[in-house]
């Protein structure tokens, strides 16, 4: 049986609905949002703490937008459904009041935490009556710079639900209680007491007598402190994670200079329609793709394509949306608008991969779902143990505190989304598109290239050799019927007649594509149909046939080049552990000329799509973890079928959407540099991944020890996050 992908090609009924989530603090909220989500009839839900959205998509009708904000609000969350054009300023808007609030608390948590903990640990500092002036800076610490970890604390505690925001919250208030305890009703608040520093747990002294005196404020201002300050580099460094998808969602025009019978208006860019004619200027960004129809130019795509040499374009040549006009005065007519636009489907598609989660995330969610009610439990049976072992109250209550401190999973629930978000905003910026977190672990394991060969290891630019004109008199309708086809094979024969002065019939009926085998139609009554001929001639070009009927009326003998870095390409994917191989629906010759001139020994050729197909599933049944690379509707099977499809983007739209991978400008070069950046982002995840569960297998066994500060605690725990979130960021480089 052929293999088959981890979310392999879903095929959603419509567009899935997308809404920015609001008070999210940690992946535990994520998953507990996402769980409730997906308990809904009909639906598919994704909940992703790193970008603050949920993505949910219909099994079979689309969802109510709605309904998805209700539920989510009666967990006692925000939740906003975008509009197409303000989806990501919501999410932006919401981030950035997010930052300026854990801002002015971290601000005053650091002006309360930083005395409070010299006084506490610096013997020389312990004024008469420190103590009391320690409380009253901890206080507002305790209080208002916690009141978010209260707050989500309390909201689970009402949906019986437990958060990283449980434990936080807990620690403070259990160190701010004993301490008000030890104050009021003990003997810490006597004028005089000292306390000693020290990184391990202490043990309560006073006037030689063993009593509980010792007091924790230190704990609650500092654990304050240090989670929020982790808290704000954390949704800081998410933001610039997301910079790549905001950089091409930013690329769009706002306005256009639409011109209409001789006069120049500026348009709101939403304003334009399909077919009407606008201006680019000099500098200029082209407002949405489209057709030169008059004018010539340098085209500048690198923020689209990573391409950093313009393109030069002319009347008749396509251009994208987004991409920057260098030089010359351009007449150009819309031919996509919107969401329809190449710009506007790599963001989607970049935003849905960064939604999504890799097979090996699933492990984390798992852990983080059970982790804070077992870790209350294991602080409560540490509180126990201790106290049934020692009798030392003191020493009880800091093991228990420091355990529910250093146990938060916050670095768990980081360590997938934030490298994901980095490493797909990274490929996004080089013109390569992944389509989802499935293709990391795809991208890993694979060691079959299937290349199709015209357009992908050619260029695609195919030229029209030799026409055998067999019956005069017939070529207007070929040109006619060819028109409509979008194959490279086709646009050559277009373009050659039309450098032969052939001028195409105009009444063309019923036509019909076939992938793989040609096109017809109807012409002036008669059926004309056009395919490859079986074999080529002997330089290897591809020879197709025109019949009228049943009867050959012509042959076109059509040849393109082979890409001049293809073999440094192909050595270059075998260094990476591939073997590469060619499957063509070309005659034998044509493609044994390519497989020569780029070193691949292993072909097939004259095969149909269904053929590609089953190719790509003998591979796989024999063990292959196989990847297929094709830029043509008769690929599109194969790239679905296929362990890794990689789509090349100056091909059909067929072949980009069956695709795991888009390489938008087509360049070969792309496709080795597709699967590095692919395999470091799920290096990088399970780099995260295990330094998180390390952090926690290692420092939980202390703190349960008693040989765990809950200050140093704190710290230790702010910074797994810290470096979980840092180490995601070197995919920026």
């Amino acid at each position: 049986m052929p293999s088959m992908k981890p979310d392999s090609k879903p095929l959603p009924v419509d567009e899935p609905v997308v809404l920015a989530v609001t008070g999210m603090t940690c992946a535990a909220c994520a998953a507990r949002i996402e769980k409730k989500l997906n308990r809904l009839d009909g639906v598919v839900a994704t909940v992703n703490y790193a970008t603050a959205k949920a993505t949910v998509t219909g099994v079979e009708h689309r969802p109510d937008a709605s309904q998805l904000v209700s539920v989510i609000e009666a967990l006692g969350y925000g939740a906003v459904a975008p509009s197409v054009d303000v989806g990501e300023s919501t999410v932006e808007i919401a981030t950035e009041a997010h930052l300026v609030d854990i801002r002015r608390r971290l601000m005053v948590a650091i002006v309360g935490a930083v005395p409070v903990m010299a006084m506490s640990m610096i013997s020389a500092l312990q004024f008469d009556g420190w103590q009391w002036v320690a409380l009253v800076l901890a206080l507002p610490v305790s209080t208002w710079s916690a009141l978010p970890f209260h707050r989500s604390a309390w909201r689970n505690a009402r949906h019986r639900t437990t958060t990283m925001d449980t434990l936080v919250s807990l620690g403070v208030i259990a160190a701010m209680a004993w301490s008000l305890w030890a104050l009021l009703f003990g003997n810490a608040g006597e004028i005089g007491m000292t306390m000693d520093m020290s990184f391990v747990p202490r043990t309560g002294s006073h006037h030689g007598m063993v009593v509980h005196d010792e007091i924790y404020l230190e704990v609650a201002t500092t654990l304050v402190a240090f989670i929020l300050a982790g808290r704000w580099f954390e949704v800081r460094s998410r933001r610039r994670a997301g910079d790549a998808l905001r950089a091409l969602s930013n690329l769009g025009a706002k306005t256009v200079t639409l011109w209409r019978e001789g006069t120049e208006t500026t348009i709101p860019i939403g304003a334009l329609g399909v077919g009407e004619t606008f201006v680019v200027r000099p500098g200029e960004t082209v407002a949405t793709d489209g057709v030169v129809v008059d004018g010539a130019s340098a085209i500048d795509a690198s923020m689209i394509t990573g391409e950093s040499v313009p393109v030069e374009c002319r009347t008749g040549d396509v251009v994208t949306g987004g991409t920057l006009n260098t030089n010359g005065r351009l007449l150009v007519r819309a031919t996509r608008i919107g969401r329809d636009t190449v710009l506007a489907q790599m963001a989607r598609l970049v935003e849905r991969a960064q939604d999504g989660k890799a097979p090996v995330q699933r492990l984390a969610d798992k852990v983080s779902a059970v982790f804070v009610p077992v870790v209350i439990a294991l602080s409560i049976a540490t509180l126990v143990g201790w106290l049934v072992v020692s009798g030392d109250t003191q020493r009880s209550f800091e093991a228990a505190v420091a355990v529910l401190v250093i146990a938060c999973p916050c670095a768990l629930g980081l360590a997938t989304p934030v490298a994901l978000l980095v490493g797909t905003g990274r490929a996004a910026r080089e013109g390569i598109i992944i389509k989802g977190a499935h293709v990391l672990e795809a991208t890993r394991a694979v060691d079959t290239i299937v290349f199709d060969k015209t357009g992908t290891l050619t260029t695609g630019v195919m030229t029209l050799q030799k026409v055998d004109e067999i019956e005069p008199g017939h070529l207007p309708a070929v040109m006619a019927v060819e028109s409509n086809s979008e194959h490279p094979i086709a646009r050559a024969i277009v373009r050659g007649l039309v450098e032969r002065g052939v001028e195409a019939a105009s009444n063309v009926e019923s036509f019909e594509n076939s992938p793989g085998i040609g096109v017809s139609a109807l012409v002036d009554g008669s059926t004309v149909a056009i395919g490859r001929a079986v074999g080529g001639d002997d330089s290897g070009a591809t020879v197709v046939e025109a019949r009228v009927g049943a009867r050959v009326v012509a042959r076109f003998h059509v040849s393109d080049e082979v890409k001049s870095d293809a073999r440094v390409i192909v050595d270059r994917l075998r260094s990476l552990g591939t073997t590469p191989m060619i499957v063509s629906g070309d005659a034998e010759g044509a493609v044994r000329r390519v497989a020569d001139a780029v070193g691949i020994d292993r072909t097939h050729s004259a095969v149909l799509p269904d053929d590609k197909l089953r190719i790509v599933h003998e591979l796989q049944a024999n063990g292959a973890i196989v990847a297929m690379v094709g830029d043509g509707v008769n690929d599109a099977a194969a790239l679905v079928a296929a362990d890794l499809g990689i789509a090349m983007g100056t091909g059909t739209d067929a072949a980009m959407e069956a695709g795991d991978l888009t390489i938008v400008d087509g360049d070969l070069a792309k496709v080795p540099r597709a699967l590095a950046i692919s395999r470091r982002t799920l290096r990088i995840i399970r780099t995260n991944l295990f330094w998180a569960f390390a952090y926690n297998v290692a420092a939980l066994p202390l703190a349960v020890l008693g040989l765990m500060n809950p200050v140093i605690a704190g710290l230790s725990m702010a910074l797994s996050s810290v470096f979980v979130v840092s180490n995601s960021l070197r995919l920026r480089r």
